[in-house]
C-alpha cells in the first residue's frame, strides 16, 4: 500500500479522494470539495489517500494538527474512510497508523477524532485500534438567513 498527501489544485483530488470520501460524505461534490479545500489548507486541513498495489485509491484521511488549550497540540481527523470494497483489509490502520506518525511528527499529545453516533462499524474498529471514548461532542445546528 501506498499512502500520500495531496496538494491543493492536485487533480487526484477529484479522481482518486472524491469517489472515497463521498461514501463517508455523499453531499461532496468536485466543486464543493475544492471550496473547502481552498479555505481550510489555510487553517491547517490536509488530505490523505491510500492506494493499494495495483493503483487504486481505497482509503482517504482529511486531518490538521490544531492547537488548544486542553490537548495542546493534537491532530484532529477530519474525515477517514475506506472503500467499501477494500473495508477489513487494513487500509484503516495503515492510514490511522501513517496519521499517527505525523501527529508525532508535529509533537501533538493526542490523536483524535469525531464518529457520528450511527457509524457502529467504525466504533469497533476505532476500539480495536485502542481509541477511547474520552468526550461528548455537541452540536447546534444554525439557520444562514
Amino acid at each position: 500500500m501506498k499512502i500520500i498527501d495531496l496538494e491543493p489544485g492536485d487533480e487526484r483530488l477529484a479522481t482518486d479522494l472524491l469517489p472515497v470520501l463521498r461514501e463517508l460524505r455523499p453531499h461532496l461534490t468536485e466543486e464543493l470539495l475544492g471550496e473547502v479545500y481552498a479555505e481550510g489548507h489555510g487553517q491547517g486541513l490536509r488530505f490523505t489517500v491510500a492506494y493499494s498495489d495495483d493503483g487504486v485509491c481505497v482509503g482517504a484521511a482529511g486531518w490538521r494538527v490544531v492547537v488548544n488549550t486542553s490537548a495542546l497540540r493534537k491532530l484532529y481527523v477530519d474525515d477517514l474512510v475506506t472503500s467499501a470494497a477494500a473495508r477489513s483489509g487494513g487500509v484503516g490502520r495503515q492510514l490511522l497508523a501513517y496519521l499517527e506518525g505525523r501527529a508525532r511528527e508535529a509533537g501533538c499529545t493526542q490523536l483524535s477524532l469525531d464518529s457520528g453516533t450511527q457509524r457502529v462499524e467504525a466504533h469497533r474498529f476505532y476500539f480495536r485500534e485502542r481509541m477511547a471514548v474520552t468526550a461528548f461532542h455537541f452540536d447546534r445546528h444554525l439557520d444562514l438567513d
